[in-house]
């Protein structure tokens, strides 16, 4: 095998959001960007996260409304015996992905960032090895930018293997298991239950909390649980997993009293989070200082060492593509010269459950915990004429803000579609928008946006619509 050798001003380890948007404004900047990947462009994101889970979950849905034609609809629409065909399914998700990871290597190659497709192994804060297919690349770097994502955690009670699965293996299934066991009730867990449960299977989720989005406030959850047990998914709340049954057909459970149970799987998928990818790779020659198994990082993103850069998962929560997104352009921007800090004043998070979730900013229990005096009103899907037409008034808009001057400091939405309102809700915070300003936006009618209008106004005391 071959040895070269590459010196660049900026070097990249990690092809996903945050790798490749900070290669990308690199390169537009004129900084001389290498840009390595292990595996493909654009990470866990586009390959087995977001993007593939979306297009799953559209499948799922898609499927679930012909099912519920076929038994008759108020809508008039009758269809007969629907079927789904899950390796074309499968392959149709794969073109979408496909024909994204293609657009981010062009993007690259437009932007004159040289990918190197190879295994990276850190020398030292200035020097990469890289294992390529054509042989071994030494790359020498001014500044070295982390973003190696990060991977499933895995459950030492049930080793990853065989009909126990992350979430990379749930999104690309051969065929629908008859019976599937969750083990985590997170968004991610949530997110592949649903769609399973919409394609057939029968679906039980395991959470050790007792309740499911632990991370969310109960009161959003609310009309989750609530769909979850209307689709027949069984909930099996504050319980701990022991492992497999000695036949390897069904997973041991235990409650809060010490009992046991055992619930039936022909598949398991494993959810219990995801962990910075730290390990294997000569990171701990480094020694970076560390926030948990995260590496700490400023308000620049930049790490213990001198020139040496981290963001994304890689960096801790919140794990989020957009965030990685948004670190990786600013890290670009600083390395070029120019004046950036990443303060933003909301990450939003969208939880694609059946009800969708949205948050952006604090939520009233955070507000509090910050010290703010604030106000906090809901606005019910159930007054909105838009949510009515679309056979869905489950849900709420929430919004949080100061009482003394009432600047807005979050939003919450529960329902179905409004992941799009993460962009009024995350704007009005950035822009620092008054509940005035809310309540003063026309907003178009009908759409579930004026539900944020609304929201607002009941605030200020004369909603109109309730």
């Amino acid at each position: 095998m071959s040895q070269t050798t590459k010196t660049t001003t900026l070097l990249v380890i990690g092809g996903g959001p945050g790798g490749y948007v900070a290669a990308i404004r690199a390169g537009q900047l004129g900084v001389p960007t290498i840009l390595v990947e292990g595996e493909r462009l654009g990470g866990t994101c586009l390959n087995i996260g977001c993007i593939p889970s979306k297009a799953l979950i559209h499948a799922a849905e898609e499927y679930e409304k012909a099912r519920h034609y076929a038994d008759g609809s108020a809508l008039g629409i009758s269809v007969s015996n629907p079927s789904i065909d899950v390796v074309r399914t499968v392959a149709w998700k794969d073109g979408i992905v496909g024909r994204l990871t293609g657009g981010v290597a062009a993007l690259l190659k437009k932007n004159g960032v040289e990918v190197v497709q190879g295994w990276a192994h850190l020398v030292d804060g200035k020097t990469a090895q890289v294992e390529t297919a054509a042989g071994s690349v030494r790359i020498q770097c001014e500044h070295l930018l982390l973003a190696a994502g990060s991977e499933p955690t895995p459950l030492p009670s049930v080793p990853f293997g065989g009909m126990v699965v992350s979430s990379t293996e749930a999104l690309s299934p051969a065929d629908i298991p008859k019976k599937l066991v969750v083990v985590g009730g997170g968004y991610i867990g949530l997110e592949l239950g649903t769609v399973y449960r919409k394609l057939g299977a029968e679906v039980a989720v395991v959470e050790a909390q007792d309740r499911i989005l632990p991370t969310y406030d109960a009161e959003l959850t609310k009309p989750v649980a609530a769909a979850l047990a209307k689709m027949g998914v069984e909930l099996h709340l504050g319980r701990k997993v022991l492992g497999l049954n000695g036949a390897g057909n069904a997973v041991r459970v235990q409650d809060a009293a010490g009992a046991e149970t055992q619930l039936p799987a022909d598949r398991v998928l494993i959810a219990v989070g995801r962990r910075p990818r730290t390990q294997g790779w000569g990171l701990e020659s480094l020694q970076l200082d560390r926030k948990g198994n995260a590496l700490r990082i400023d308000d620049q993103c930049r790490t213990s060492m001198r020139d040496v850069w981290a963001i994304g998962d890689i960096a801790g929560e919140p794990m989020l593509a957009h965030r990685a997104m948004a670190q990786g352009e600013m890290v670009a921007e600083v390395i070029a010269g120019k004046r950036r800090h990443f303060t933003p004043a909301s990450i939003p998070a969208v939880c694609f459950t059946d009800p969708e979730v949205v948050v952006s900013g604090l939520s009233p229990a955070e507000a509090e915990r910050a010290g703010l005096d604030c106000l906090s009103a809901s606005f019910p899907f159930a007054a909105n004429g838009r949510a009515m037409t679309l056979e869905s008034t489950d849900g709420f808009v929430r919004v949080v803000a100061r009482r003394d001057n009432h600047l807005v400091v979050g939003w919450q939405a529960v329902g179905r579609g409004v992941s799009e309102l993460a962009a009024a809700f995350s704007q009005s915070l950035e822009m620092g928008a008054t509940l005035e300003d809310v309540a003063g936006t026309i907003h178009a009618h009908p759409t579930l946006g004026e539900a944020v209008q609304e929201a607002a106004l009941k605030a200020l005391g004369h909603a109109l619509h309730i």
